[in-house]
């Protein structure tokens, strides 16, 4: 489907606004028609004159009529997602219960349980935004758990989602900003693990619309450009493949369809490559109509006719087919070396995989039959049960920790006797160990994987088989929790450190104990909490076991007072006047003239992040952090999607004030042939041609080619893009890229 804009409905009549939301609910009707069972009709109606009355003041940012929003969503459920009548009926309630007087009890008296029970699970997701990081990661919690429970929660959310990304015009920008870095973060990695591929590619597109405007445009508008060129390519690869699968009598449908702008753009950036050098700008799609039990083979076969007329290569081929996804998916995939000498990616599928891809598990429930397939979204809901259930305070860790263990792609990995388990990427032997048991996890010390030994901390890749070593003195050590990525694992290793450490803090309170009897002091709790705010810790155990890895000295002691028994803080020393050149009221006022927060004009301290080196010019935003005050973010910092999803609440709105004697630390890596001269020609055109001040240099060459990388100062981007377009033009350099943020010192 398109990307719908926000239409601008304020300017229609009562009269074409009542029309308007008629002919949108009919238009809904009919997309169900092939659903509908006797009685659904009536509740259908009842859903939906009950949505309109609970929602008749209210009006969306647009100025349209709130009820159109809950009928954009039911659409979608039912036409993107698949989903049925009960779920339509949950997507016109799902913003009742919170914003209007309409209660739980009421929709249940209505509906029933389920229905009521599906909407309850609604209400609370909606809480997820604008709150504190640790409410926040609790309120995720409660979304999974309803997951787990009826995942049609999630689908109808991710339709919500969906449709407020396509009206995103109407709201502010740094609301614009917020909402699409938690679909980037969290909402879009959900949806490409519920199988709803073409959902994942449009929330990851419209949120790139926001975040990265320039790109985004620059992307599209070149898609666009080359259009008819890439048509008469695809027609050109397409036709002998055509002919061939016509002759071996298969009923099939060929197309090419070009990639998301967001995935050529990730291309782009993590191959360091310009547009016109990402070759697949598009795939080509084959889906054949074949029998249940022919699937497999008919599309082996389809695989062998392609790679007779073009030759495949090894290393880009994917079996899906033989070892699905966990989120369902079945296809195979292929690259061959197309005509002009082009790589092309082709992807098999039958129509019912083909189905399950656009459809996700919406679509399972309509193959119930293949229940190998069912019980893997079984397994991976299982394993989130587990996680929910472990009792962990560390939440605000826990939406990464989701993020990386159940939205990455999964392996599957072998045990010894052949069983196997699924893990997300990049997990490890120890996190394998774990997945077998804590008590395995706990004790490993090594383990076999292909039969060959490997240490705990071992990467894991699909199709390895791993036995696990274990030692009955071994036991978990902090550094165990960087060679793991599972909440399972993460979770154990923290468990068995704590008991750890409490065996130590008791060694510490037994000593602060006796120091304090010797000092005259009571050893009660008013005195450990007077040395713990004394030594800056979070607890008195926390003080106990600093106390007994030697980190605190308690001769300290006599420099407090003694009133009876009770201990009191020696006074802290007066502070010394500041020696530096610059009061730090000259440093405020300097830096306060680079930055204009919010509307006001405010001015205020800050310091810039060394994550991502932001410069004036750079769209930025604030981050308000403990301990160091506000930082300044760019908004593409590898950074910025984890904060503003998961810290909405400390996101400050930033701009730049117009400053040209203030310069800046960046950086730019050339690469380009190692030519006589090429230094000289480089450092001329930055120092000598535009006066940028070059604060480092090195160059290094390899086998004719040489890679520099520059750290200057400059004033502001427009400073920096002249220079990356100046270096550019010279001589036998190839490319000229800004510093990734990875990249730059934080000196």
């Amino acid at each position: 489907m398109e990307i719908v804009e926000a239409l601008p409905h304020y300017n229609l009549t009562e009269e074409q606004e009542k029309k308007l939301i008629v002919r949108e609910y009919r238009s809904l009707l009919r997309s169900l028609k092939p659903k509908l069972k006797p009685g659904d009709k009536e509740l259908l109606r009842t859903a939906f004159e009950i949505a309109a009355e609970a929602h008749k003041t209210m009006r969306r940012k647009s100025g349209e009529p709130y009820i159109l929003h809950p009928l954009a969503v039911a659409r979608i459920c039912v036409e993107e997602i698949g989903l049925g009548v009960r779920s339509t009926i949950c997507s016109l309630l799902h913003d009742t219960v919170e914003d209007t007087d309409i209660t739980l009890d009421d929709v249940e008296r209505e509906f029933g349980a389920e229905i009521a029970r599906i909407v309850d699970g609604l209400t609370k997701i909606s809480n997820v935004v604008d709150v504190n990081a640790s409410q926040q990661a609790e309120n995720f919690k409660k979304i999974l758990l309803t997951l787990t429970d009826d995942p049609r929660v999630i689908l109808i959310k991710l339709a919500d989602r969906l449709h407020n990304m396509r009206t995103l015009d109407s709201m502010k920008r740094e609301k614009q900003l917020k909402i699409s870095s938690e679909t980037v973060y969290v909402y879009a990695p959900l949806a490409h693990r519920m199988g709803l591929y073409n959902i994942k590619t449009e929330l990851e597109d419209l949120a790139m619309k926001y975040l990265e405007p320039e790109q985004y445009k620059e992307i599209a508008q070149k898609l666009s450009e080359t259009k008819r060129e890439r048509s008469r390519y695809i027609n050109e690869f397409i036709k002998p493949l055509k002919e061939k699968l016509e002759k071996a009598g298969f009923d099939f449908e060929i197309y090419g369809r070009p990639k998301s702008i967001h995935s050529i753009w990730n291309k782009m950036r993590k191959k360091s490559v310009a547009f016109e050098e990402v070759y697949d700008l598009f795939a080509i799609r084959v889906i054949i109509n074949s029998l249940p039990e022919k699937e497999k083979e008919d599309c082996w076969k389809v695989y062998s006719i392609i790679t007779d007329e073009y030759i495949p290569s090894p290393a880009r081929m994917r079996d899906w087919l033989s070892n699905p996804k966990s989120n369902g998916y079945e296809a195979l995939h292929t690259t061959v070396m197309g005509p002009q000498g082009k790589w092309v990616e082709v992807q098999i599928r039958s129509r019912r995989m083909n189905e399950i891809a656009e459809k996700g598990l919406a679509a399972h429930w309509k193959y119930k039959e293949g229940a190998g397939d069912e019980s893997r979204f079984d397994k991976w809901f299982q394993q989130i049960r587990e996680v929910l259930n472990t009792e962990d305070n560390d939440s605000v860790n826990f939406l990464q920790d989701f993020k990386t263990s159940f939205l990455a792609e999964e392996i599957f990995v072998y045990t010894p006797k052949g069983d196997v388990k699924m893990l997300p990427i990049g997990s490890t032997a120890l996190d394998f160990a774990f997945s077998i048991h804590s008590a395995v996890g706990s004790h490993c010390i090594g383990a076999k994987v292909n039969h060959k030994l490997v240490p705990i901390g071992h990467p894991l890749r699909s199709g390895d088989q791993v036995e696990v070593i274990t030692s009955s003195k071994q036991k978990p050590t902090e550094d165990w929790l960087s060679l793991v990525i599972t909440p399972k694992a993460r979770t154990k290793i923290k468990d068995g450190l704590k008991e750890e450490k409490k065996k130590v803090a008791d060694e510490g309170k037994y000593i602060v104990q006796r120091k304090l009897e010797n000092f005259g002091a009571t050893y009660n709790q008013h005195n450990i909490d007077i040395l713990t705010a004394f030594y800056k810790l979070a607890s008195s155990f926390e003080f106990y076991y600093q106390v007994a890895v030697k980190n605190i000295d308690l001769k300290e002691l006599h420099e407090f007072h003694l009133l009876g028994d009770k201990l009191e803080p020696p006074k802290p020393p007066k502070p010394q006047p500041d020696t530096r050149t610059e009061s730090p009221g000259s440093i405020a006022k300097k830096d306060a003239e680079l930055i204009i927060f919010g509307e006001s004009g405010d001015r205020i301290v800050y310091t810039l992040a060394n994550c991502c080196k932001p410069i004036p010019g750079d769209d930025v935003f604030g981050f308000v952090t403990t301990g160091k005050g506000l930082t300044i973010h760019r908004t593409n910092c590898p950074n910025a999607a984890r904060l503003m999803a998961s810290f909405g609440h400390r996101i400050v709105k930033t701009k730049w004030a117009k400053n040209k004697e203030i310069s800046f630390l960046t950086g730019v890596r050339i690469v380009g042939m190692d030519d006589v001269g090429v230094v000289n020609k480089i450092t001329n055109l930055i120092s000598g041609e535009m006066k940028l001040n070059i604060n480092a240099i090195t160059i290094e060459a390899k086998e004719g080619l040489f890679e520099g990388n520059i750290k200057i100062y400059v004033h502001d981007k427009d400073e920096l893009d002249e220079l990356v377009l100046r270096l550019k033009q010279l001589r036998g350099i190839q490319t000229v890229d800004r510093y990734d943020s990875e990249n730059v010192s934080t000196s």
